[in-house]
């Protein structure tokens, strides 16, 4: 698996006790196994990482506006990771949006662009696909590269 090399310069607001705050990611799934899989696979990459069972769940979260990105399933119980991204996208939140999903089909990249999704990852290549994804969806929003993935 590829890691993230965190670049030494900080951001605005990045040193937490004269340390580099790692990048936030959050997490969106109903299935406890995959949100904690998630959780050490990116904890282990370097980023931290907030879980959350239901998109509500996330959406009542206060601390939602500290993210750097979110991960969301496009498939799940009750509100979907397409809906959840137009609720995060109607409540001005512009951090970047992963999308996960097993099920490509037509349409669905033009869907989740609508929706304010920025990425589409395939979940069989969770890993390295993933990170990459999360890791260039920060970079692009931060507007340098900062974060890199790792040879």
């Amino acid at each position: 698996m590829r890691g993230i090399a965190l670049a030494a310069r900080p951001q605005r607001g990045a040193r937490r006790a004269g340390r580099i705050a790692k990048p936030k990611v959050f997490v969106t799934s109903d299935d406890a196994d995959v949100l904690a899989s998630l959780k050490f696979v990116l904890g282990a990459a370097g980023f931290e990482v907030r879980t959350f069972l239901t998109g509500p769940a996330l959406l009542a979260s206060r601390s939602k506006r500290d993210a750097d990105c979110f991960i969301l399933p496009h498939k799940m119980r009750g509100m979907d990771g397409l809906e959840l991204a137009r609720r995060l996208r109607g409540a001005k939140i512009t951090a970047p949006i992963v999308l996960m999903t097993g099920f490509p089909g037509v349409g669905l990249e033009a869907a989740a662009n609508a929706a304010g999704v920025g990425r589409v990852s395939l979940t069989p290549h969770v890993d390295e696909e993933l990170i990459r994804s999360v890791t260039l969806a920060i970079g692009e929003r931060r507007g340098r590269s900062n974060l890199r993935a790792s040879p």
